[in-house]
């Protein structure tokens, strides 16, 4: 079991640079069981972003459906044999990664989003899902007492940080074939997502930025809301998601102030800035009794 775990933290420290500030907060247990969510969500993930044929990631996807299902029945497998102690020592929904699976399908599908509506049911699939597994490690009381009230916070901070996923790889996902962002969204501010000669977005005599500043609002009020969760978490997850959600609305903010960098480039947050927040998140104040 402890080289399962082990081979868990392996993949977060290789494959997640900014879950990593946030998940080395944690006490050892529940760092361990994260771990084993991120493992097998990033599983889930190199699936759907991988170059198998279709048929093959679609079968690909459907045994992944199986082996979250059970995964006790599969000893050999490090990241499940984790997964499956982690479900036994905390109130995982393991359901939840099959919202995870039926995102990636939509991703094979090509599916569109007319209506903000609609790409909430897909950011609550690939992301929400995640935040709900967090929040059952994370194991607040509030997850009995006020179930609802509690996961509806975390799928609701999921959403804000896909939506800011969605739009710091708007090129990249464009040059893929995916246009994530609501077709309403781009008819109201006059913009068709295309790449130009160089392969960078085309500004669209700057119309593309008023709507991406847009979106970064309704990202922004996604935080506000989300981060009710908070207070009702103990200090050492208080400080693992609050680390995670502030390198994510870093990233956001920069996006904002200067819309135009996600048309040539990868916006990122330099790493004195994550560790900045990463620190700021263990000094968080106490919730109010």
């Amino acid at each position: 079991m402890a080289a399962a775990y082990a081979q868990c933290e392996r993949i977060v420290g290789a494959e997640a640079r900014n879950f990593a500030y946030g998940i080395r907060l944690l006490p050892l247990p529940k760092r361990q069981a994260l771990s084993a969510v991120y493992a097998f969500a990033r599983r889930v993930d190199d699936i759907g972003d991988g170059d198998l044929p279709a048929a093959a990631k679609n079968a690909a996807l459907d045994e992944a459906r199986k082996q979250v299902a059970a995964p006790g029945d599969f000893p050999d497998d490090p990241v499940l044999l984790a997964l499956a102690d982690s479900a036994a020592r905390y109130p995982l929904d393991l359901g939840a990664f099959g919202e995870l699976i039926d995102g990636c399908e939509m991703d094979q599908l090509g599916t569109s989003y007319r209506t903000w509506e609609e790409l909430a049911v897909y950011c609550r699939c690939v992301a929400g899902s995640i935040g709900r597994l967090s929040l059952g490690v994370f194991d607040p009381p509030a997850l009995r007492t006020e179930p609802s009230v509690a996961n509806a916070l975390a799928d609701t901070l999921g959403l804000a940080l896909q939506l800011t996923n969605i739009l710091r790889d708007v090129r990249e996902d464009l040059t893929n074939g995916r246009v994530y962002l609501p077709q309403e969204d781009l008819d109201a501010h006059g913009c068709v997502l295309r790449l130009n000669a160089e392969g960078n977005l085309d500004p669209q005599d700057g119309r593309l930025l008023p709507l991406i500043r847009a979106e970064a609002q309704r990202a922004e009020q996604l935080y506000a809301e989300g981060l009710r969760l908070l207070p009702l978490l103990d200090r050492r997850s208080r400080a693992c998601c609050g680390a995670l959600s502030g390198i994510y609305r870093a990233l956001l903010h920069r996006i904002e102030a200067k819309p135009e960098a996600v048309l040539s480039t990868r916006v990122s947050v330099p790493a004195a800035r994550k560790l900045s927040v990463a620190l700021g998140a263990l000094i968080l104040p106490a919730p109010r009794s």
